[in-house]
């Protein structure tokens, strides 16, 4: 075996790249990291994935993600889901088992990516330790989501803030999925411009491309004649599921859902836990549905995985991501590539990815009357989602992931190896 360009150390400290999505703590930074991996190994990367060990049953290297790429799953602390703010306390342990696997696979690593502020602060002591660059992403900012936080129990703790003051002092680079997080990492944390470099996050072509509607109805068990919005994410406050609840139900007021008949799908979360156990914002969800009479209109599917969502995009009118914070919106660019129009909150990374009138439609953030009109065009034009699908499948090609990860290559190669 030839050797490769670059070792890299990829550090995903707080979440598994080969989790299912739709949990408290999955969703686009999984999809990345593993995604990135992939590709990078493609262009003759090796890289090796670290994460905290969340099952003592699962086996602690596995080959996933190919190319001799490995997931290391590191034990630290209790091996079972933890608070974030308890996991915290973990890093120094976590760290040194990653210096230990280094140490017993006799592997030099030339590089060190981290996600995540947590993933950050176990970075800078390995890039210490190993006198090696570290390249670094945040996924989601702490200040960000307090700015959108309507109640004390969504606000992050000043430990968040402080750890990524600290990643961004330690980082020798960090990239931005777009131009607005660029602009709030400088404003907000006066994060120096040097160190900031846009690229955003790509979507697998492969993967997520157009499937005729009525092959992906078939699959995903909806009939032929049926039309349904779908939303796929996180079940927390700041998704703004509540906005899209709430759009449902004046659509339903107009008649509108009636239509064809229309329904929404919404992946994500656990909907069948009991009362003790259930997301206090699925069970609000859920609660709000009931009230406004829409339970038969809106179906709850829990968690699906990564294989099953290309049927799920290809089988929507549209794919709603009311958000209040988005840092880029990995959701809204998968969809796109498989042809289908996303309805988008005006935040964040969605006000740039999506482009109003052409890919989809962006809606103020927490408006559900602007939604509710938007998702009246798609009905009652029914060429309109056909058209801004076909123009959202070729925007998207411009995110494939062999262009993202070269991008990401040419960085890293771009940053000057420490000195001894």
């Amino acid at each position: 075996m030839e050797k490769p360009i670059l070792n890299v150390a990829m550090i995903s400290y707080h979440t598994c790249p080969l989790a299912t999505l739709g949990g408290k703590d999955t969703g686009g930074m999984n999809v990345y990291v593993r995604e990135l991996t992939r590709h990078l190994g493609k262009i003759d990367v090796h890289v090796d994935v670290f994460t905290r060990s969340q099952d003592e049953h699962v086996p602690r290297i596995l080959h996933d993600l190919g190319c001799g790429n490995r997931v290391v799953h590191v034990p630290a602390g209790p091996e079972f889901p933890l608070p974030k703010k308890q996991l915290a306390s973990y890093i120094p342990q976590f760290t040194e088992g990653i210096q230990r696997f280094a140490s017993d696979k006799n592997i030099r690593y030339d590089l060190i990516h981290s996600h995540y502020w947590m993933s950050g602060i176990a970075a800078e002591t390995l890039k210490n330790r190993w006198n090696v660059p570290m390249v670094h992403m945040f996924h989601t900012l702490g200040l960000m989501k307090n700015r959108i936080a309507e109640s004390k129990d969504e606000m992050e703790g000043e430990y968040r803030i402080s750890g990524e003051r600290q990643v961004i002092k330690a980082a020798d680079r960090i990239i931005a999925a777009t131009e607005a997080e660029q602009s709030q990492l400088e404003f907000l944390y006066k994060a120096p411009s040097q160190k900031l470099t846009i690229i955003p996050p790509g979507v697998d072509v492969d993967h997520f491309y157009c499937i005729p509607p009525d092959e992906s109805k078939a699959v995903i068990d909806l009939c032929s004649d049926c039309r349904m919005f779908l939303f796929v994410g996180r079940i927390e406050p700041l998704k703004g599921v509540d906005t899209l609840i709430k759009a449902i139900a004046i659509l339903k007021g107009k008649g509108l859902m009636t239509q064809k008949p229309y329904s929404l799908s919404i992946i994500g979360g656990d909907p069948d836990a009991s009362m003790l156990e259930m997301n206090a914002e699925m069970a609000r969800l859920q609660r709000l549905c009931h009230d406004l009479s829409l339970d038969e209109l809106i179906v709850f599917l829990g968690k699906r995985n990564q294989d099953s969502l290309p049927y799920y995009y290809s089988a929507a009118e549209a794919v709603i991501v009311p958000s209040h914070y988005e840092s880029f919106g990995m959701v809204a660019l998968e969809a796109m590539a498989c042809g289908t129009p996303v309805v988008a909150s005006q935040v964040g990374g969605l006000a740039f990815l999506v482009q109003d009138g052409i890919t989809g439609f962006v809606v103020p953030d927490g408006n559900p009357e602007i939604l509710a009109d938007r998702l009246t065009r798609l009905i009652l034009e029914p060429n309109l989602s056909e058209k801004l699908g076909q123009q959202a499948a070729a925007y998207a090609q411009d995110y494939a992931w062999p262009k993202i990860a070269t991008r990401i290559l040419q960085l890293y190669q771009m940053i000057p190896p420490r000195k001894m």
